[in-house]
């Protein structure tokens, strides 16, 4: 007899939060308190994102989102798949924080 095979795995997401690499490697970095974080590693800790499908949201760094903003990386809510954000290293991102948060 064959083992079964899951057909999905279940996962505490609301929703997820993603970020275009290509645009964050090009950055260099540019987030957080020094310039030097990434803004998925900065999201992630302001918005207390657990690691992996336990977390309240996912925040994923995904390929390229063939946009290339200069000198700013691509987000897009998942909620909002129609709204894709250009995101600045100034960027208010405790403002940008409470907007991707989950809603209670």
């Amino acid at each position: 007899m064959a083992a079964r095979m899951k057909h999905h795995v279940d996962a505490n997401w609301s929703h997820a939060v993603l970020v275009c690499k290509k645009c964050s490697k090009k950055l260099k970095g540019g987030f957080g308190p020094d310039g030097s974080q990434k803004l998925s590693k900065e999201l992630k800790a302001r918005l207390g994102s657990k690691k992996g499908r336990k977390g309240h949201l996912g925040v994923i760094e995904v390929g390229c989102l063939d946009v290339c903003p200069k000198k700013a990386v691509m987000l897009v809510d998942s909620r909002h798949p129609g709204v894709w954000r250009i995101v600045r290293p100034d960027a208010d991102l405790d403002a940008l924080a409470g907007e991707l948060a989950v809603a209670d």
